[in-house]
């Protein structure tokens, strides 16, 4: 009788799933659902072994519940079911305010991974980079821990602090770091400015609801001072909102070309995103990337560079470009599945595989003089921007100074030539 209690309730939350998701089914994919079934009886039986012969007794939902993240886990590191506590918790980090220590993370190679440290953040004055294995959380081993519950152990409480372990594979060493918790507030644009020569500079570290607007107001300011050329930076921006990285791409480019396109099993899944922009800027522009630019960051500089609108400076980007969907159920808990994955205009596949500079530059410090970075700074078209901390470690708090980033100098270099090339051929 239990058996068959354990196959009707196993059937009444398949059919609440199937029901969420709306699937319309093939007569092959009929064919499949029937041996799906037949493999619940032998789920059933597990069910019912557990319920009869476990030293404690557990409630049905705490079963329920750890069979479905146990099914998500095992299709891939971004699919997750999260509990009605966690997709609450979800829905409130979307509004760009919340407590922890400031990174974006990911499990990459089976391992927990920092895709980026947000800018200004605990996580990034204390020193985490890029590409750094998170081993330990407060002295537990994170093998086989959930994204789910990575992240509940590294929020808190502003003023608590964590300690992570974590293994830098370039240095190859394990490295300890005492982190305080802060409030964490992202601002998508942490510079705007004319550097030198006309040649304009924006920092975007995510994409958030407002930044397709902000972007245009920044670009009509740095345009009115003069703006005859662009650095676009993208580095540590782990993404966001598919739309707005579309937005943010189309402003130099001619309407009605491809951005970007997804492509999943199914056909409502397959979505192309097209440019809408009347009047896009034609100024030569230069991308800067490195490992810790991801998703939304890369359809960008993948998009720019397929049409060589950009030149794309810097390292090869993380490679995060699947599309995950949130399908709610019933009960107040929700599905986050992978249904597709972004290809660039040229059919490129993003994910696992990054976005390739055109010319390769090394993060490395540079020195120059005081009376330099003074008249740098003169020419900033926002004195109210925050400036980045531009040593990772936070350890000085010096007013922007471009000069002291090879990367960017590079990008700067650059943009240059291309001036000088262009003013050369049309005075011939």
């Amino acid at each position: 009788m239990r058996r068959i209690k354990w196959i009707l309730m196993i059937a009444a939350v398949s059919a609440a799933v199937l029901w969420s998701v709306s699937y319309v089914h093939s007569a092959a994919e009929r064919k499949s659902n029937d041996e799906l079934y037949r493999e619940v009886e032998l789920f059933s039986d597990a069910l019912t072994i557990v319920q009869d012969d476990y030293v404690d007794e557990v409630p049905a939902k705490k079963l329920i519940y750890g069979a479905l993240k146990g099914m998500l886990a095992s299709l891939d590191p971004h699919s997750q079911f999260l509990d009605p506590d966690t997709y609450n918790e979800l829905k409130v980090d979307t509004e760009g305010k919340f407590g922890g220590i400031g990174i974006e993370i990911a499990l990459k190679d089976g391992l927990l991974t920092v895709v980026t440290p947000i800018e200004g953040t605990p996580a990034w004055k204390a020193g985490l980079k890029a590409n750094d294995r998170i081993v330990k959380i407060n002295k537990e081993i994170t093998r086989d821990l959930s994204l789910t519950d990575a992240v509940k152990k590294l929020r808190g409480k502003a003023g608590e602090a964590v300690d992570i372990t974590v293994l830098r594979e370039s240095e190859q060493k394990l490295l300890e770091f005492h982190i305080v918790r802060d409030v964490i507030k992202i601002k998508d644009i942490k510079e705007a400015l004319i550097l030198e020569d006309g040649i304009g500079y924006i920092r975007l570290v995510e994409f958030r609801e407002n930044t397709a607007q902000d972007i245009d107001n920044v670009l009509g300011q740095l345009n009115k001072a003069g703006m005859k050329a662009l650095v676009l930076d993208l580095r540590n921006n782990p993404g966001g909102l598919l739309d707005v990285a579309v937005r943010v791409a189309e402003k130099f480019l001619p309407k009605g070309k491809l951005i970007v396109y997804t492509k999943g099993r199914k056909e409502n899944q397959n979505m192309q995103f097209l440019s809408r922009s009347r009047q896009p800027y034609t100024m030569p522009v230069a991308v800067l990337i490195n490992e810790g630019s991801a998703s939304g960051s890369e359809i960008v500089a993948a998009c720019l560079q397929d049409y060589k609108r950009a030149v794309i400076v810097g390292m090869k980007s993380f490679g995060k470009g699947s599309v995950q969907t949130i399908v709610p159920l019933p009960d107040g808990s929700a599905l986050k599945l992978t249904t597709s994955k972004y290809f660039s205009p040229l059919g490129r596949e993003i994910h696992g595989k990054g976005v390739p500079p055109d010319v390769v530059a090394p993060e490395a410090r540079l020195e120059h003089s005081k009376k330099d970075t003074a008249e740098e700074k003169k020419d900033a078209i926002f004195d109210d921007v925050e400036s980045p901390e531009l040593d990772h470690k936070g350890k000085d708090n010096r007013k922007f100074d471009y000069k002291s980033d090879s990367q960017l100098t590079r990008a700067v270099d650059i943009l240059k030539a291309i001036d000088i090339y262009v003013t050369t051929k049309s005075n011939k």
